[in-house]
């Protein structure tokens, strides 16, 4: 199963610092490195169904479903790669980067789903520079 389980104990983790937001409804586990590296996963920040919280907070959330279904786009779809693609893919990225930094600055606070429809965006800008990257490496346009 893809969703977790909050257990009693996470107001007390997130408090003192030891973030162990979600965690499997039968077993605890820390976030290492590499998880923290995939999101934070902060409660206030996840979706969740019936009390059980998605892996992933809502703007990783919208990378992930962004990305991916550029992904199967262009598996189905021709797309020619040009600089004004590339320059549209930036722009794309930009409010997903403002909305993340004035919440972390605390200018203000976002929504769930805004992180969602700026990870969206985000996502789908991404996913364009990788495959802008991939097809320069492939045409040869980089070493």
């Amino acid at each position: 199963m893809f969703l977790f389980k909050l257990n009693k104990n996470t107001e007390d983790d997130i408090n003192s610092k030891k973030i162990n937001t979600p965690v499997f409804e039968s077993q605890e586990y820390n976030l290492d490195l590499f998880q923290r590296f995939i999101c934070h996963r902060i409660p206030e920040r996840t979706f969740n169904i019936r009390g059980h919280y998605f892996p992933v907070c809502a703007r990783c959330t919208g990378f992930y479903i962004g990305a991916f279904s550029y992904f199967a786009y262009v598996y189905f779809f021709y797309v020619q790669y040009s600089v004004s693609l590339i320059l549209l893919a930036i722009l794309m990225i930009i409010p997903t980067f403002l909305d993340g930094f004035t919440q972390l600055t605390r200018s203000r606070e976002s929504n769930n789903m805004l992180r969602l429809l700026t990870g969206l965006i985000g996502g789908i800008g991404l996913a364009i520079i990788i495959k802008t990257i991939k097809w320069m490496i492939i045409m040869g346009k980089i070493c």
